[in-house]
């Protein structure tokens, strides 16, 4: 499936061949999601506002596309353990004073901008026609074009003439 599409998500680290399949195989079409906030909602990686008066918190959500929500955290977890730009956002994030676990949801949904990206761009590279020589799609060295002229068909030049040299006669009538 993964070579079929052509997609590149198994390039983005945390992600291998069966996190990339649910990926595909659950998503489908990625212009689904207007934007990466409409994806982040879908697989539960959007935080729930909680806040009450001069208190802002925000809260998991536990809606959503469990099995993607469960690729992004192996992603999160993959990423955490090497020395990535994924390790220094969440140190970056305790070091505000955010918990391990608001450190890491606020990593999970970065990365469900990443995959999304990702998924985009996987799309835009597999609508995008390959062009054949002379840089138009479905154009050969032995074209079939029935003119040089792109502006004439075959149905605007003249016949040879008509089809059938001999016109039929009708039959005599028996008596």
């Amino acid at each position: 499936m993964l070579a079929a599409t052509g997609t590149q998500l198994t390039s983005l680290n945390g992600i291998g061949p069966s996190g990339a399949a649910r990926l595909l195989g659950d998503i489908g079409d990625i212009h689904r999601f207007p934007t990466r906030g409409h994806f982040a909602t879908w697989n539960g990686t959007a935080p729930i506002d909680v806040s009450s008066g001069d208190h802002h918190h925000h809260r998991l959500n536990r809606a959503g596309n469990r099995r993607i929500n469960r690729v992004l955290h192996i992603m999160v977890i993959t990423q955490l353990r090497y020395d990535t730009p994924a390790r220094a956002y969440y140190q970056h994030k305790r070091a505000e004073g955010k918990t391990a676990m608001e450190a890491m949801r606020a990593l999970k949904r970065r990365l469900s901008d990443t995959v999304y990206r990702q998924m985009i761009k996987d799309a835009a590279a597999a609508t995008t026609p390959a062009t054949d020589p002379g840089g138009h799609t479905g154009a050969t060295r032995n074209s079939s074009a029935a003119d040089p002229n792109p502006k004439i068909d075959t149905s605007e030049k003249s016949q040879p003439g008509p089809a059938n040299h001999h016109p039929k006669t009708s039959p005599t009538p028996t008596p």
